[in-house]
């Protein structure tokens, strides 16, 4: 019997495999929301495809997505990081995950950890939604409109509401497996 899997993710193993075993699924620790977040942040404009293809050189790149360490970066480590050929070297982006670090500590202080700030926004459980289709899934949603409003009002960059709907979807606070997919 063939598995059924969401359309978008037919493209090779990388895809089926990321799709199979983490996408939809919920993350409640701050190290791998923090990796999604930078994840997230370097996709903008880009294909999640070329993201996870880069994978393991940001994991290297960046400290193992460290954010204790990111937020103290110095400009020679921009320079190191610029000068990666293994990930995405946008200057913007970079200094970006260095700011959003620095306000991704903030926000444990505030409410003991990232993720009890950010799973507030559904309740503490995943929004379980029923897509047949691609179609049917939004690229937006009022929840990643707070969300995104919120994380810039505190002084996050690069986590505008589509990104911060991906975001949602890939640590699990949004399940949009289509309804005929094996991980619904």
């Amino acid at each position: 019997m063939e598995i059924v899997r969401c359309g978008w993710c037919e493209k090779d193993d990388l895809y089926r495999k990321y799709h199979d075993e983490e996408w939809g699924k919920p993350i409640y620790d701050d190290e791998t929301i923090f990796e999604f977040l930078v994840l997230e942040s370097f996709q903008a404009g880009l294909s999640w495809y070329t993201i996870l293809k880069k994978r393991e050189n940001f994991t290297e790149a960046f400290d193992q997505f460290n954010y204790k360490k990111i937020a103290n970066y110095s400009d020679e480590k921009v320079e190191e990081l610029m000068n990666n050929a293994g990930i995405i070297r946008n200057r913007l982006k970079i200094l970006a995950t260095i700011n959003n670090a620095q306000k991704f500590q903030e926000i444990q202080k505030e409410f003991g950890s990232f993720s009890n700030y950010i799973w507030s926004f559904v309740d503490g459980h995943p929004i379980v939604n029923h897509p047949k289709t691609l179609k049917d899934v939004p690229a937006t949603t009022e929840i990643s409109d707070a969300l995104s409003k919120d994380l810039k009002k505190r002084g996050f960059k690069f986590l505008g509401s589509t990104v911060i709907y991906a975001h949602m979807q890939a640590t699990g606070m949004v399940n949009d497996h289509l309804v005929d997919c094996h991980c619904k």
